[in-house]
């Protein structure tokens, strides 16, 4: 089951230079945290519901599909189209993805010592990682997308790649089926294309997400080009912001943390 994380820009700094504003707001884009900050509960709360039921067997009827898959969701895209939004906002972007990358190696090596669930490869955190390089290597070639119809084509590549993994790509009524063989191998599962013997307890490729993340970074651009709107900077929910400033911290303590809480309720629920 994916583990849901959020994006934090460890030396960003989102100032704006023009806000679409009579007296322009200065400083930190707050509504960025503001929205990081509340997938981060949301994310706590669905991992504990997870924990609850998946691993400590307590009944939760409303906790399933298609319910489940929706607050998943809800989560994993908000993170990555946030991410892709505050690109344009970090002082170095080889430096942010590295540090994803080498987080995520890292957890993979805990979770497959610990083995609580399934071990995690390719998870969120690689996802954020290869998200971003991905993105500084378009911008050093000069294709950074930019511009509302380049977001929107973004969106639709997404939409259009949700279903890759599971062997075929397109809309309803309009989907091609791709060969077996791409899945044959173990060497493209970073990429989308799970070999035939993969698992992980949070799966989130390069593709589709790159294509949601690039939306972030085409819209981001659009608005550092044009002038932020002043509510980007001037919506304030402090204890929001606060989470969304250190959502990694988050995502790194809060899952061992819930993996005791769970447990202690589960026992408190049979007696």
């Amino acid at each position: 089951m994916p583990h849901m994380m959020a994006d934090k820009l460890g030396h960003a700094s989102t100032t704006v230079s023009a806000l679409r504003s009579d007296e322009p707001a200065k400083g930190r884009l707050h509504l960025y945290d503001v929205l990081r900050g509340f997938s981060v509960v949301s994310m706590v709360a669905f991992h504990l519901c997870y924990d609850l039921k998946f691993i400590n067997g307590v009944s939760l009827p409303f906790f399933a599909s298609p319910f489940l898959d929706l607050w998943r969701n809800s989560i994993s895209w908000a993170f990555v189209l946030i991410a892709g939004c505050m690109y344009q906002h970090s002082r170095d972007n080889f430096r942010r993805a590295g540090r994803y990358l080498a987080l995520a190696l890292a957890i993979y090596v805990v979770t497959a010592a610990v083995r609580v669930d399934t071990p995690i490869s390719f998870g969120i955190i690689y996802c954020m990682g290869a998200c971003t390089l991905s993105a500084r290597l378009l911008e050093l070639v000069h294709l950074r997308p930019s511009g509302p119809g380049t977001a929107c084509l973004m969106l639709f590549a997404f939409v259009c790649l949700l279903d890759l993994k599971s062997g075929s790509v397109g809309l309803a009524g309009m989907r091609l089926e791709l060969p077996e063989t791409l899945f044959s191998t173990p060497y493209l599962s970073w990429l989308g294309l799970p070999g035939p013997l993969f698992t992980s307890g949070d799966y989130y490729p390069l593709l589709p997400y790159l294509f949601l993340y690039l939306a972030g970074t085409a819209t981001s651009a659009t608005l550092v080009r044009n002038g932020h709107p002043a509510v980007l900077a001037r919506l304030r929910v402090r204890p929001l912001e606060f989470l969304g400033r250190h959502a990694l911290e988050a995502y790194v303590i809060h899952q061992p943390v819930l993996l005791l809480a769970s447990r202690a309720i589960a026992m408190a629920m049979t007696y």
